[in-house]
């Protein structure tokens, strides 16, 4: 029976899943294989399932660097806007100053008009404009000592005069310099703004483009899923045809179940091989080779919870069981249901007893090659098997 495994993949060399044929079907093709329409589902529906999955993982690490990238063209305009708000920061300041500078000329204009003013009155009382000649200013004078006086009064204004519109050429052109300066300064700060602003552009365009990607990539998986859920549904539909519907089985063995769930994993009630593959050949202390087979799941169940279960070397499908456990008639937890379906049986253990009389039990390779599931059996035309615990 070994050797069958290496040519024909199906399970029906340990177990026989419920993908026997129905008996008008076995009219129409006798000669397929009870495990052949079994792979026929997990061709196609697994499969597409697998691919679409696997279609979802490389999207999402698509969706993943672009997000990176995303949060690389975010922090980048975060960095910008917080440089274009320093240099307006400083324009405004430099604009401000620009405004005191302005009033400061205005004010010492009017200052210098002031001063401008006195010194005229100045002048004039003393003849600055149409200064009299010295002959004048000496006949005028009562003595010497008077004309002396006048002469001095007349430079001290003259020099006061200069001495004022020095100041007030240099205060101006000290103010028209730092003018300059300022508003040099803030055209440079406003160029500069104006460059991040277009490098700020950039790169919100760029995240927009990221986030318009992503968004694609999004809509795509959702559209996967929903295409994984309809293939599902699809599958489900598909092994009710096989297996019945309302708990009874329609594959030539008058078992009956309820409560049938399965999420279609080859993983489940912590079996010890889900790293396997379905069918692939591991090295385990039964002799039963095959992983996610039903006899290899429930053999490491028991071993995981204390029970002794033995080397079959050679003898360990489905229907050999009896031949290694006892048989009994009071089940209970840990107990191996084994159901007669054509041609090599299948096993499940017992994991529960319900209230209505019916034995919760877990399983795998039932009824799609290699998926774990659970259900609820009727005892009826069931065996059921125990295994010493340690």
């Amino acid at each position: 029976m070994i050797a069958s495994k290496i040519t024909v993949r199906s399970f029906a060399s340990r177990c026989s899943a419920v993908t026997i044929v129905l008996s008008g079907f076995v009219l129409i093709a006798a000669s397929l294989m009870p495990g052949s329409l079994n792979a026929v589902l997990a061709d196609s529906y697994t499969d597409q399932i697998n691919t679409l999955d696997n279609q979802n993982s490389q999207t999402q690490s698509a969706i993943s660097g672009l997000q990176g990238q995303a949060a690389n063209y975010q922090a980048i305009i975060n960095t910008l806007q917080s440089q274009i708000s320093s240099l307006q920061t400083s324009i405004n300041s430099n604009q401000a100053e620009q405004v005191s500078l302005q009033q400061q000329i205005t004010a010492d204009q009017q200052q210098i008009d002031h001063e401008k003013a006195v010194l005229a009155d100045d002048v004039t009382t003393m003849y600055v404009d149409g200064t009299p000649s010295t002959l004048i200013v000496l006949a005028t004078s009562k003595n010497l000592s008077d004309f002396v006086d006048k002469q001095e009064y007349r430079t001290s204004v003259q020099t006061k005069l200069q001495d004022v519109l020095t100041q007030i050429a240099q205060l101006q052109s000290q103010l028209q310099t730092h003018k300059q300066q300022v508003e040099q300064l803030i055209s440079q700060l406003q160029t500069q703004q104006t460059q991040l602003a277009s490098d700020q552009s950039q790169q919100q365009q760029l995240l927009n483009d990221n986030e318009s990607q992503q968004a694609a990539y999004v809509a795509q998986v959702q559209a996967n899923n929903s295409k994984i859920v309809q293939l599902q549904q699809e599958e489900a539909a598909a092994i009710a045809k096989i297996t019945g519907s309302g708990g009874a089985s329609a594959v030539g063995s008058p078992i009956k179940y309820k409560n049938f769930s399965t999420n279609y994993s080859t993983c489940g009630g912590g079996y010890s091989y889900c790293w396997a593959s379905y069918d692939q050949l591991v090295s385990d202390p039964w002799g039963l080779g095959y992983a996610h087979e039903c006899v290899h799941f429930v053999a490491d169940w028991l071993t995981r919870h204390g029970y002794q279960v033995p080397n079959f070397a050679g003898s360990g499908n489905a229907n050999q069981w009896s031949e290694h456990a006892e048989i009994v008639t009071n089940p209970q937890v840990g107990d191996v249901a084994y159901m007669p379906l054509a041609p090599l049986g299948h096993v499940g253990v017992i994991t529960a007893i319900n209230s209505d009389g019916t034995y919760h039990i877990e399983q795998m390779n039932w009824p799609i090659g290699g998926y774990y599931s659970e259900m609820d059996l009727y005892p009826q035309n069931i065996t059921f098997l125990r295994f010493p615990h340690s």
